[in-house]
């Protein structure tokens, strides 16, 4: 019976998106904390296939139940290959390719989403508990 209730509404989908931004915050922070490792070569989650994974979990929602795709396991896990640690468009004398500017822009765009992700999802728990209350 609970299940239904989550189900219905934006919560699983915000949870993955919470999750799938924590998780890529803590690929950003150890990029910074590898800027002058020597041969370091900057990662992150690829925010795009993320993107479409979740379009693909939103068009099936009504006849599978949902699953999240921000599963921590998977993104927690030992490297998976479609992480993408792509050229940067520089890289200094010792092989290391984090740009400061670069690692914080992500980090801020990340902690953006994932504060509006939580900022939903309180508003959507309101609404239950206003619901459930009988109350307005």
């Amino acid at each position: 019976m609970w299940n239904g209730i989550f189900t219905g509404t934006s919560i699983p989908l915000l949870a993955s998106v919470a999750d799938f931004t924590e998780v890529r915050h803590t690929v950003l922070a150890g990029n910074l904390a590898n800027l002058d490792t020597p041969g370091y070569q900057a990662m992150d989650l690829p925010v795009e296939d993320f993107r479409a994974h979740l379009r693909k979990a939103l068009a099936e929602r009504n006849t599978v139940p949902f699953s999240s795709p921000g599963d921590r396991a998977y993104y927690l896990g030992a490297r998976p290959p479609d992480w993408s640690s792509h050229k940067r468009p520089f890289v200094r004398h010792d092989g290391n390719d984090v740009s400061v500017e670069e690692q914080v822009s992500e980090m801020v765009k990340n902690q953006m989403l994932h504060n509006t992700a939580l900022t939903i999802m309180a508003s959507q728990f309101r609404l239950l508990l206003t619901a459930i209350s009988e109350r307005v």
